[in-house]
C-alpha cells in the first residue's frame, strides 16, 4: 500500500484555501493538534481540519458527515457540524469542521447537570432508528466476551501486582458465573459513539457537557461499550449514574462497569514502562472507583 504524503503547513494551508475557496495567499495560522499525529490540524481559531490517512479511514470520514447529521435532532449535546469537505489527495478524505470551544474530559469533572447531559446522550443514541443508520453505513459490532476479556485481565492484573501498581485480588470480585451473567442481551443493540473517551467529550468548567467529538467510530452494538468508554474518561460512578437515568438496567451498566476495568487493566500492563503509561493509570483509577450499584447488585454464582 503506497503510503500518503505527510500534510505540511503549507500543503494544508493550500488546501483551506481550497475548500473555503477564499482566503489570503499565506492562509491562516495551521498547527498540528498533536505533534504526532499528522492527520488533525488547527486552522485558525475557527476550524478543525482532519485528514484520512487511509481508504478505510476515507470511508469512516465520509460517513461521519452523514451520521452527525441523523444524531443531531436526537442529542442534547452538541454535535459538530461541518463546513467543506473534499479530497486533500487522491482518494483519500478530508473535512473542516467549525471548532468548538472548551476542554476535554479528562480535567473536569462532570457534575450533577452533566450527568443529565450524558443520559441525554445515552436516551438519544437509543432513539436513533438503526435502520437509516446502517443504510449510511454503520456497521454493526459484535459484543464482546466479558469472560475471555477477564481471563486476560486476571493475567494482566498479575503483572501490575509483581510491579506494586495494583491489587490483583480486586478483579476477583467479577466472577466467571458473574461475567456470564453480565453477557450482551440478544437484540439489544444500538447506535454507539464507541470512543466516548477523554479527547471526544468537552466539558465546560461548569461540569456541564457540551460537546461529543469523532464520531468516525460509531457502530451498531452493545451500549455498555459506550459506559465503559465514559467510566474511564468521567468515572465509573458518573457514568453509571447516567446511564441508570436514561434507563439502562443494572446488567448493561454492570457489564460496562466490568469492560472499562479489565480494559483498563489490560491496557496499562500493555504500556507500563511508556510515557503513555500516566493517563492509563489515571483512566484505571476512574474506572475502579466503587460505586452504590455494585454494592445493591448480588450476581449469584451457578451451578
Amino acid at each position: 500500500m503506497t503510503r500518503p504524503p505527510t500534510p505540511t503547513p503549507d500543503t494544508v494551508r493550500a488546501l483551506v484555501r481550497s475548500l473555503l475557496r477564499s482566503g489570503p495567499a499565506n492562509g491562516p495560522e495551521v498547527r498540528p493538534v498533536a505533534p504526532e499525529h499528522p492527520y488533525t490540524w488547527w486552522v485558525g481559531t475557527r476550524y478543525v481540519l482532519r485528514l484520512a490517512p487511509d481508504r478505510e479511514a476515507s470511508v469512516r470520514l465520509r460517513r461521519e458527515t452523514r451520521l452527525r447529521d441523523l444524531v443531531r435532532p436526537h442529542v442534547p449535546v452538541v454535535v459538530p457540524s461541518g463546513v467543506a469537505h473534499g479530497d486533500w489527495t487522491p482518494g483519500l478524505a478530508c473535512t473542516l469542521d467549525a471548532r468548538l470551544p472548551g476542554d476535554y474530559g479528562g480535567g473536569l469533572e462532570v457534575s450533577a447537570l452533566g450527568e443529565a447531559d450524558l443520559a441525554g446522550l445515552f436516551t438519544g443514541l437509543r432513539a436513533v432508528p438503526v435502520r437509516q443508520a446502517e443504510t449510511l453505513g454503520v456497521p454493526r459490532a459484535a459484543p464482546r466476551s466479558l469472560g475471555a476479556l477477564r481471563r486476560i485481565a486476571a493475567h494482566a492484573a498479575e503483572r501490575l501486582a509483581a510491579a506494586d501498581e495494583f491489587d490483583a485480588g480486586r478483579l476477583r470480585q467479577l466472577t466467571p458465573s458473574g461475567a456470564a451473567q453480565l453477557a450482551a442481551q440478544a437484540g439489544s443493540a444500538v447506535l454507539t459513539h464507541h470512543r466516548l473517551t477523554d479527547d471526544h467529550v468537552m466539558i465546560s468548567a461548569d461540569g456541564r457537557v457540551r460537546a461529543v467529538l469523532d464520531w468516525t467510530g460509531a457502530a451498531l452494538g452493545d451500549p455498555a461499550e459506550d459506559i465503559a468508554a465514559l467510566a474511564t474518561s468521567v468515572g465509573a460512578p458518573a457514568a453509571v449514574r447516567a446511564a441508570t437515568l436514561a434507563g439502562y438496567g443494572p446488567r448493561p451498566c454492570l457489564r460496562g462497569l466490568w469492560l472499562a476495568r479489565c480494559d483498563t487493566v489490560i491496557a496499562l500492563t500493555e504500556h507500563l514502562d511508556t510515557p503513555s503509561a500516566g493517563p492509563l493509570h489515571a483512566a484505571l483509577l476512574r474506572a475502579w472507583e466503587p460505586i452504590m450499584l455494585e454494592r445493591v447488585t448480588e450476581l449469584k454464582d451457578e451451578e
